[in-house]
């Protein structure tokens, strides 16, 4: 039978439950342990494709083409596995299944409410992932904080939950921020009772307590003791102190030392032998060392939101890492390009990335940061948006056709050379995106792209409506543009690379997306390492 490790957070949100959660399933898998993971998201929309970068951040996008919430793309760079649209629950999906279920009768006449029926459906929700995969341990975490009004939901699901299969199956994590008072000296941790108060009136009895802190706070054994007592823990060993690092892949070894995987394993009676951190941690020295600098520069529409980025960023350390430099990544609004100039802004880059996006805002900037990167020889990797906005750069730059753009942008453009293709059309719906998950490219074995990946056939993660147009390919072949990679069902480009340059390559799918910290994506291995040899 599973084991369930449940994740809640306290006072406030962005604590870093979802890198804890990656990192605890990290420790346990690399115990010998089979781990599955599972984030509840306590908004209403269906899924954050629809969403707002500055509502929500980053949209990740699965194999299966859900589009998830970010916390799942930590998920699979810890625990180094592809998940799926059952990994990511909202509350849209939640009263969508219970709605439909009470249209088609299966509820057989009953008033249907909150509770049983929607909290029923959090505890299947948890127990169907589990339900034929073998495996030993599943952690939930619910999203929020546990005194949201959308929450009370899902931790009362949970209590279903351990009432079905028993307290000793169930392992509560309860996370929270301590903050220090400087003018004291003091970490004060009376903000942790109330959150805490609201799990045990549930009838959800906290395991273990991770504390947040700064860097400079320590929680010694008499404020960890009184944390304790006033949070109805057995001992001061279930108080487990996380502080701020320097990089998230440290997290697994802090919570090694802390012994948290060995309170889990104890409580649920099973034996395991003590984790192998060796390289990981070797791995997360190259993230912290001093190694020489190179900047990264990328382009794009929400460059104030910290997260609307984050696989790309991740992407890059991966890659600089591997690459033994250190990144300095700035952000340059495209918005910003169009009025000043991309000369002021890009100088002194070694590789712009212009990553996903929709819409006309900014757009221009995008292309004119293409065109300043393809003139002046910096490495360029664009990604889908940023693939359209190097199309349109070399249309109108190159190829003398000004008024040339996506009919996203403009849908009277006397020269489409970004479209929708006609037989998309008939399977476009508002809101949607046609090509959204994993699909298969073939690439020319003579390509950049091949010798990075070492194959001619890859899989990668698309989200996205407007394609190269089809009756421009000639022309874009007469200005340089290599078409490298191709659908081998739909013949639409996916990769393009410019004669020429040292590096320029623009992808239809979201390379980001698959990168791992200990298995960097080739194309990001390609940019940085192309990157640090520019002077």
């Amino acid at each position: 039978m599973s084991k369930y490790i449940i994740v809640t957070g306290g006072a406030i949100t962005n604590l870093g439950k979802g890198t804890t959660a990656g990192s605890l399933g990290r420790l346990l898998k690399n115990r010998g342990l089979k781990v599955t993971i599972q984030k509840f998201n306590p908004y209403l929309n269906v899924d954050p494709g629809t969403m707002s970068p500055y509502q929500h951040g980053e949209v990740f996008v699965t194999d299966d083409g859900a589009e998830t919430d970010l916390d799942i793309g930590h998920y699979e760079r810890f625990l180094d596995m592809s998940l799926s649209k059952m990994n990511d629950i909202s509350g849209g999906k939640l009263f969508s299944s219970v709605i439909n279920k009470e249209r088609l009768g299966k509820y057989v006449g009953s008033t249907v409410a909150i509770v049983p029926h929607v909290t029923t459906e959090v505890k299947e929700c948890i127990l169907a992932l589990t339900k034929n995969n073998n495996f030993d341990i599943s952690i939930v975490e619910i999203g929020g904080t546990v005194n949201d009004l959308e929450t009370d939901i899902y931790l009362r699901g949970v209590r279903q939950l351990i009432s079905e299969v028993g307290a000793e199956n169930v392992f509560i994590l309860h996370m929270d921020y301590l903050p220090f008072i400087e003018a004291t000296g003091e970490t004060k941790f009376e903000s942790l009772q109330s959150p805490v108060q609201k799990l045990t009136s549930l009838g959800i009895n906290p395991d273990v307590i991770v504390c947040r802190t700064q860097k400079n706070s320590v929680l010694n054994s008499s404020t960890k003791e009184r944390i304790a007592r006033r949070c109805f823990l057995p001992s001061s060993n279930a108080v487990v102190q996380v502080p701020d690092v320097e990089s998230i892949y440290e997290i697994p070894s802090i919570l090694q030392k802390e012994g948290l995987d060995d309170i889990i394993l104890n409580k649920f009676k099973l034996n395991a032998p003590k984790a192998d951190l060796k390289s990981w941690d070797f791995m997360t020295y190259n993230f912290k060392e001093n190694y020489p600098t190179v900047k990264f520069t990328i382009v794009g529409k929400y460059t104030k939101v910290l997260d609307a980025y984050i696989s790309i960023e991740e992407a890059i350390k991966h890659a600089s890492a591997y690459n033994q430099v250190k990144p300095i990544i700035e952000y340059v609004d495209a918005e910003d390009i169009e009025e000043v100039g991309a000369d002021k802004l890009l100088k002194g880059t070694k590789a712009i990335i212009i990553p996903g996006g929709w819409g006309s805002r900014g757009f221009n900037g995008m292309i004119e940061a293409s065109k300043y990167a393809r003139e002046n020889k910096i490495p360029y990797l664009g990604l889908c948006f940023g693939l359209q906005s190097a199309i349109v750069d070399i249309s109108r730059n190159l190829l003398g056709m000004e008024d040339a753009n996506s009919t996203e942008i403009d849908p009277n453009t006397p020269f489409p050379v970004v479209d929708v293709m006609e037989e998309q059309k008939a399977l476009v719906m508002k809101n949607g995106t046609y090509r959204l998950g994993l699909y298969k490219c073939v690439l020319d074995p003579k390509s950049k792209l091949a010798k990075l990946y070492g194959k001619d056939v890859i899989e990668e993660r698309h989200r996205h409506r407007y394609e190269i147009n089809a009756e421009y390919y000639d022309k874009f072949e007469q200005a340089g543009i290599q078409l490298v990679g191709m659908n081998p069902e739909s013949k639409l480009v996916e990769v393009i690379e410019l004669k020429n340059h040292p590096f320029f390559i623009g992808t239809n799918f979201l390379a980001e997306l698959k990168s791992k910290p200990y298995r960097p994506h080739p194309v990001f291995l390609g940019l940085v390492n192309t990157a640090k040899s520019i002077r």
